[in-house]
This record gives structure tokens, sequence and C-alpha cells, in this order.
């Protein structure tokens, strides 16, 4: 047994001792079901972990997380994930997250192949190709990166609001609000890039579904 998958199994022993020691319901309430307000779309990336950027407990976040917090309208894993947030969970809020120095948004601004994933990133290079000449404008590298980081999460926001799972739920007068995110590596603040929609007013009419 490696020395590393001994210290994960044993900080999960010390983890629930705390937890106990602080509440002795702590699992108990946590087995009795879930209620989370939020459901959560980020990004794969290990530095960005979902709960502790929001100080949530277990059990207040839904998560779903891919290579560069994507929304692609025929993914039946994130369709599954926001399907069961909005009709079981009655989540009030969703949130995509994305970070800077994102390597899968880095690697759709280049031409290498990774491998498999180069199928996944064809779709952020597809949001590159739709915002070229604002972002082709942009001389500084690094500054186009992030620029690419923020667009890439204003249009999964955007996607998000054209499925059929969220318009059907405003249609319903649910109350399900989207927000887009970006979290910043090197100093652990989150911004609100002001990409939120409440109903499907803003869409165009092409993608206002009529149920």
């Amino acid at each position: 047994m490696s020395d590393f998958y001994k210290k994960i199994l044993d900080n999960n022993k010390k983890w629930v001792e705390n937890k106990l020691a602080i509440s002795p319901n702590y699992f108990k309430n946590l087995a009795d079901g879930q209620n989370p307000p939020l459901l959560w779309i980020g990004c794969s990336d290990s530095r960005v972990p979902a709960n502790e950027i929001i100080g949530a407990e277990p059990g207040e976040v839904f998560v779903h997380r891919n290579i560069a917090n994507m929304v692609v309208h025929s993914d039946m894993n994130m369709l599954s994930v926001l399907d069961y947030a909005v009709n079981a969970l009655k989540v009030k809020h969703v949130i995509v997250c994305g970070h800077y120095g994102c390597g899968g948004v880095k690697a759709a601004m280049g031409n290498s192949s990774i491998g498999i994933i180069d199928n996944w990133i064809r779709h952020i290079k597809d949001v590159y190709r739709f915002h070229q000449q604002e972002l082709d404008a942009i001389t500084d590298e690094k500054e186009r990166f992030n620029k690419f980081v923020e667009i890439n999460v204003k249009e999964q926001v955007m996607d998000l609001a054209k499925t059929s799972i969220v318009q059907n739920a405003w249609k319903n007068g649910q109350e399900l609000s989207l927000h887009g995110w970006v979290y910043g590596l090197n100093d652990g603040y989150v911004t609100d890039l002001g990409v939120n929609f409440s109903c499907d007013k803003d869409l165009d009419d092409v993608y206002q579904l009529k149920f």
C-alpha cells in the first residue's frame, strides 16, 4: 500500500472523528436525505473544489463537473444531473463556474492533439469561433486567455437557458435562476460575470420553446 493511499484512508477516519466530535448526529442527519438549493456545474480541475469555495457543507450543493465546465446539449450525463436537480431536488440556483488558467480552454486555443479529449474541446473551439473577432483583437495572450474563459462561461449559461429542462421549469412557475461565475486560482475569489437568467425572455425567439 502506497504512503499516499494510506494517508487518504487515515484522513477519512480523522475527518469522521472531527465531525462526530462537533455533532454526534452529523452523518445520521445527512443520511436522512438532501435538499440542496444549488446545482454547481464546474470544471474537473482538482484546484476548484465546489463546496470549499463557497463555504458550503455536504448536502448544500449538488455538483456536476467536466472538462472546462461545459453545457453540451447532447451530453446525457449533464442533462441527467440537471433534470434531477431541477425536477426532483427543486434547486433554486444553477451556477456555471469556470476558472482562470483552465487547461481545457487553453487547449482549445491551440492545435495540439491531446487524445480523445480533442473531441470534447471542439465544443470550446466553437465558442472561440463565435467570438473570434473580439478575442483576436486582444494582443496580450494572457488577457485573451482570461477573456476566453469568461466568454466560455457566459456561453454555457446561455446553453443552460436553452434546455427544455430549464424552460419547462420556468413555464411551470418554478423559481430557478442561472448564474455565471469565474474563479481565480491565484486569489480564491469568484467573480459574478453578470450573466443571470430567471426566465427565457432574454433568449432569441428561436430558442424559446412552446410547451
